[in-house]
């Protein structure tokens, strides 16, 4: 009996169907092109270049692209990182027309807003609710203008504790919090999913220490931008089922 489900098992994965493959999303449709923005999260440590080997760098968007990707070929899907690290909602504005409207996505995912909440408690560059409100919306606006059709989805920024935001865990707390609500509207003003990585990470640290998940308070591990993955997936597909 072995012998004969360890045969079915290679026989079903020659054929390209793998068992624990997750069902296509309808929003991946043939020709499909995904545009993930961000900041370092998603940026991943990308190379700016088109070598097919880093272009998505390491992280959570290289996760879904070689997940969805490699499980159905046949789709022609086009996978694009434009992750900048260190970049704020005023960064992305600055290069939104080059970097997201002259790429033609048919997919937006977006996650940005931590940098917002770093720069302003380490008082770099203050920018407040209503300005980062202000400026996502503008952006998000004139995507959705360029492309009618646009599917937004909207990743919620997460902290946890660590060396970047021990001294003021208070405030960061605070100002995430603000974020996300912010983001919250948008997703509602969009009618775009929102993608809630805090509660995600908030979870895991019941199976495994924090640093195991994101190692300064910010930037997850391996783990954690599979964590991100899986939770991106599921996200889509809930709004966006196979038909």
């Amino acid at each position: 009996m072995m012998r004969q489900w360890v045969l079915f098992l290679v026989a079903t994965c020659l054929c390209g169907k793998d068992l624990f493959a997750g069902d296509l999303p309808a929003a991946f449709a043939r020709d499909t092109r995904i545009l993930f923005q961000g900041d370092s999260i998603t940026d991943g440590g990308r190379w700016h270049s088109s070598d097919p080997n880093h272009i998505l760098g390491q992280d959570y968007a290289y996760l879904i692209a070689a997940d969805i990707g490699g499980h159905f070929p046949e789709q022609n899907l086009t996978f694009i990182n434009r992750g900048v690290s260190g970049n704020t909602v005023s960064d992305l504005a600055a290069r939104w027309q080059k970097e997201t409207l002259d790429l033609k996505p048919d997919i937006l995912s977006m996650l940005i807003g931590v940098n917002d909440v770093w720069h302003n408690l380490d008082k770099t560059n203050h920018v407040s609710s209503a300005e980062f409100e202000k400026s996502y919306d503008q952006i998000l606006a004139a995507a959705r203008a360029a492309n009618p059709q646009l599917k937004i989805v909207l990743c919620e920024p997460f902290i946890l504790p660590g060396r970047a935001n021990e001294r003021h865990w208070d405030e960061w707390q605070a100002d995430i919090k603000s974020v996300r609500a912010v983001i919250g509207k948008l997703g509602e003003k969009y009618q775009a999913p929102v993608v809630n990585f805090q509660a995600v990470f908030d979870a895991a640290t019941n199976r495994a220490p924090v640093n195991y998940w994101i190692w300064d308070g910010v930037h997850p591990t391996y783990a954690g931008h599979q964590l991100m993955a899986d939770e991106w997936l599921r996200v889509v597909r809930q709004t966006w089922p196979k038909p």
